[in-house]
């Protein structure tokens, strides 16, 4: 095993990453001041791309590989393979990582790795000279230079442990809590840590405690080693020997937990795999009672640990063997705007306002009504409409007729302009979308776009209090064509049907047709000039939503007979339940300055222009073609 694994230059490539693991390295390279970014290339099985993160102040894209072969090929020079994949599948990946050439480290994160697959892991990491820390392991920092994924925990612990710089301990324990732990407890009682490792919990760990006091040994920074072991298994002894051979001649400070299982009448497993108390040789009493007989520290109890380290570390200083350095600044790191948002300390202008719609919390809320009161109330699609086009729950009749609208606008069959574009489309073997879209753009002034102007024109002609015949000449004298009034087909003798069930709708359950009374007026007079020029259903709809506008939270003014002795304004008493509040005038000419009318048109529209992309698909109609018969060639 090398002395040295980690460097200011290493780069790691992460298998199955974790983006909270990515973003906490990169950090760290923050405050560590590298110059190149710790984390080379992402690997995600079957997925290629790039993912972006933060490197100091701008963002980086990663690349990410759909293989192993992939990454190393790419990226050469990373020798770090941190693997995040399950236990089922660590193996494989694992071992795939070890035969490339450039991967002199790998780390498995994952917990439960079968033992056997384990052990095959370690021969063939010694045989190719190589070291595997894990599994079950969160990894290791070499401080100020290199940290694998979510070791040492968050940004303000690695400052409060100084990690950002090094120091001269060398720290091996199986635990990944206690290690962070124990990253506090140096900090405060020596110069902190040079290189820190967890090697795993699992009975049969990559490398092991002394595979790394050996190494500690090595390296000419660590001046003095702490370990911290743990119940069970044999590998403190090794230790010991190490320091009554002279093999390792540095200070080490270690401490055996586990004493209590002493007081366990039978045998007792511990939260880590190979942790538990088997014969009296492996209690950690024995443990901690050779390792002082070989000369290591080693305190009465945890609790004087730290003050034993402490002796350590101030006798080294004392002999000269480690010099103190001047604390550095400890380096600035860019706070996450979204962190700093969430803590008061930042503002910033939102680029976006929805008044309708908020989809933050436990569930998404229309007009301030959560979704599954939506559902569960029974609102109907013109309740909706009411909700998000309007900001109210509008009553009963007026969602009534909005969904009358959609119904009688949702189609007019296969050769209007709309449904003729979105065929063609579909025969040119567009998709779904993309054929109404191609529909949907033939929608404007002379095709299904007369309802807002209708709207607009009949209202400046009532509020001006223009009479039917002086509105129609006044048109007539702008070159201007009356939107609402005309129709290719229909006419007096052949009147569009759908006309009819809308000013019934309207005459039993609005307050008022003031603008309907005023189209139809309009229309007895056009008609004298020609037979096809009736109100049409987009007129009749324009004029009837502003009717509908005004009727909205006023009862109707008269009451009539009723079949069942009731007066109709007692039957529509239902309608008003809930009764809104009234719109204003400002309000009703913002509506249709803004386009809500020819809103019904398109969504309504839709509905029959979906309809013939499907049936054109369903048919596997050919590519349209139009016949040269049907073309006036005038060259």
């Amino acid at each position: 095993m090398d002395a040295m694994l980690f460097s200011s230059s290493t780069q790691a490539l992460i298998y199955n990453y974790k983006e909270s693991a990515v973003q906490g390295m990169l950090d760290f390279d923050t405050l560590c001041q590298r110059e190149v970014p710790s984390v080379a290339a992402l690997i995600a099985p079957g997925h290629e791309g790039f993912h972006k993160a933060f490197f100091r102040t701008s963002e980086r894209l990663l690349p990410v590989f759909p293989s192993i072969t992939a990454a190393s090929h790419a990226h050469p020079l990373a020798s770090v393979f941190i693997n995040f994949a399950s236990f089922r599948s660590a193996y494989e990946s694992s071992l795939r990582a070890l035969e490339e050439p450039n991967i002199k480290v790998v780390v498995i994160i994952a917990e439960g790795v079968p033992e056997n697959q384990a052990r095959r892991l370690i021969a063939v990491s010694k045989r190719l000279n190589k070291t595997v820390i894990g599994p079950a392991t969160v990894g290791g920092i070499q401080a100020g230079c290199f940290k694998i994924a979510n070791t040492a925990g968050t940004i303000d612990n690695i400052i409060q442990c100084k990690l950002y710089r090094p120091g001269s301990v060398g720290f091996v324990s199986k635990s990944g809590g206690l290690s962070n732990e124990m990253y506090s407890v140096l900090s405060r009682t020596t110069d902190g840590i040079f290189e820190g490792i967890a090697i795993g919990g699992d009975a049969f760990p990559g490398s092991t405690i002394i595979d790394h006091v050996r190494r500690f040994e090595r390296v000419t920074q660590v001046k003095m080693i702490v370990l911290l072991g743990e119940i069970g298994g044999w590998e403190e002894y090794e230790i010991a020997k190490a320091l009554q051979s002279g093999e390792i001649k540095k200070p080490v400070c270690a401490w055996v937990s586990g004493t209590v299982a002493k007081i366990f009448p039978t045998e007792v497993q511990f939260g880590h795999a190979g942790a538990k108390s088997g014969d009296q040789a492996e209690s950690a009493d024995a443990k901690n009672r050779a390792l002082a007989e070989a000369g290591a520290g080693v305190p009465d109890s945890f609790e004087h640990f730290a003050e034993l380290i402490s002796r350590t570390y101030q006798g080294l200083v004392a002999s000269g063997v480690i010099v103190p350095r001047p604390e550095p600044p400890v380096p600035a790191l860019p706070v996450d705007f979204r962190a700093a948002l969430k803590q008061g300390k930042v503002r910033k202008a939102t680029t976006i306002t929805s008044t309708i719609c908020d989809d933050r919390g436990d569930e998404p809320k229309y007009s301030g009504v959560p979704i599954s009161e939506v559902i569960r109330g029974g609102f109907s699609m013109g309740d909706v409409i009411g909700l998000l086009w309007f900001k109210r729950r509008l009553p009963r009749f007026a969602a009534q007729f909005i969904e009358m609208c959609l119904v009688m606008v949702a189609d007019h069959g296969p050769c209007v302009s709309g449904a003729h574009n979105t065929i063609v489309a579909s025969r040119a073997g567009k998709d779904l979308v993309s054929s109404l879209a191609s529909g949907l753009l033939t929608i404007g002034p002379r095709f299904g776009g007369a309802i807002d102007d209708a709207a607009r024109f009949f209202k400046e002609a009532v509020e001006s209090k223009a009479t039917p015949v002086n509105f129609v000449e006044s048109m007539k004298a702008q070159g201007k064509r009356i939107p609402g009034i005309g129709h290719l087909i229909k006419s007096r003798d052949n009147p569009d049907q759908r006309v009819v069930p809308l000013k019934e709708f309207a005459a039993s359950h609005f307050s008022c047709c003031t603008y309907l009374d005023f189209a139809l007026a309009v229309e007895q007079y056009t008609l004298c000039k020609a037979s096809n020029l009736i109100l049409n259903v987009d007129g009749c709809i324009g004029v009837l939503f502003l009717d509908l506008l005004h009727s909205v939270g006023r009862k109707k003014s008269s009451s009539k007979p009723s079949t069942n002795g009731k007066s109709s304004s007692e039957e529509e008493e239902g309608d008003y339940e809930g009764l809104s509040d009234p719109f204003s005038e400002a309000q009703i000419q913002e509506i249709v300055d803004i386009g809500y009318l020819n809103g019904l048109f398109v969504l309504g529209r839709s509905i029959g222009l979906i309809g013939h992309s499907l049936d054109q698909k369903r048919m596997k109609q050919p590519l349209y073609r139009h016949p040269w018969e049907d073309v006036l060639y005038d060259m």
